[in-house]
């Protein structure tokens, strides 16, 4: 990135390279190139999304289904600015949190946070300010590599979700929702651990719900659900148009067929 940490900055550290995604920065840039170049995908054409739903599984399982969506950037130059959402999978919490830390970093260098974003939603009271369920969280940072293969430069808002009505997620969004510079990116896996059969059935439940732009879908069919049904709420009122993406399993990419974990990809776009 163009803006670097200097000494006195609040720095995020990767806490999943290692585990999620490779910690090396070159074998972690062939990985998002190999993922990103996948054989049989489809030229670009259309539109940039001004959204997008992407999955936050480790990159074995669920990297190609994240990949098919950040390909619709190629060519984004536009895009300065990213607010990312994520469920928060180890500190409990409600409502919504925006870090304090001044960058985040990953193998790939160092992104800078979007404070006038921060402070938005901060003197709004759309979210508080503290870097606990940021810390380790996967969800956001397993987006971050593939943001930075794509984009040129930007910065960041990420925003941690806990227990919190999908009109609270919508206001927030709408509140850093910004021109075509800024890009809305919600992470969320789909179904959890049920058998091939019924992961498959829950998924097009789900799609069906997200195609629709219903803004109820329960936890139990996405863990980013919130984020989700927030962001479903801005697309019936904008007129948004949802297209499916990518949608696959575990059990199509790195996991057996009784206890599988769906992932699907989903790109919205402006009328």
């Amino acid at each position: 990135m163009l803006v670097s940490a200097k000494p006195n900055s609040r720095v995020r550290p990767p806490a999943v390279a290692g585990l999620f995604y490779p910690k090396d920065a070159a074998v972690l840039h062939r990985t998002l190139r190999a993922l990103l170049t996948e054989p049989g995908a489809a030229p670009i054409v259309g539109p940039v999304p001004k959204a997008l739903i992407v999955p936050h599984a480790g990159y074995a399982y669920s990297g190609s289904v994240a990949a098919a969506a950040y390909r619709l950037l190629a060519g984004a130059a536009q895009i300065r600015h990213v607010v990312l959402l994520g469920p928060c999978h180890r500190v409990p919490m409600r409502g919504l949190a925006v870090p304090a830390s001044d960058f985040f970093t990953t193998p790939c260098g160092e992104l800078p946070i979007d404070d006038a974003g921060r402070r938005r939603l901060s003197e709004f009271s759309l979210a508080g300010i503290s870097d606990v369920p940021h810390a380790a969280e996967h969800s956001l940072e397993v987006q971050l590599p593939f943001l930075q293969e794509m984009l040129a430069d930007f910065d960041l808002l990420p925003i941690a979700v806990g227990q919190v009505p999908p009109g609270q997620v919508a206001r927030a969004i709408e509140a850093v929702w910004g021109g075509a510079d800024t890009l809305i990116v919600v992470s969320s896996d789909l179904s959890h651990y049920h058998t091939l059969g019924e992961a498959q059935q829950l998924d097009g439940l789900t799609t069906r719900s997200i195609l629709e732009r219903r803004s109820d879908l329960p936890h139990e069919q996405a863990c980013g659900a919130d984020s989700i049904n927030g962001l479903m709420e801005i697309a019936r009122r904008r007129g948004m148009r949802v297209e499916l993406v990518a949608q696959r399993t575990s059990a199509d990419t790195a996991g057996d067929r009784s206890r599988v974990v769906g992932y699907g990809s989903y790109a919205l776009f402006e009328p």
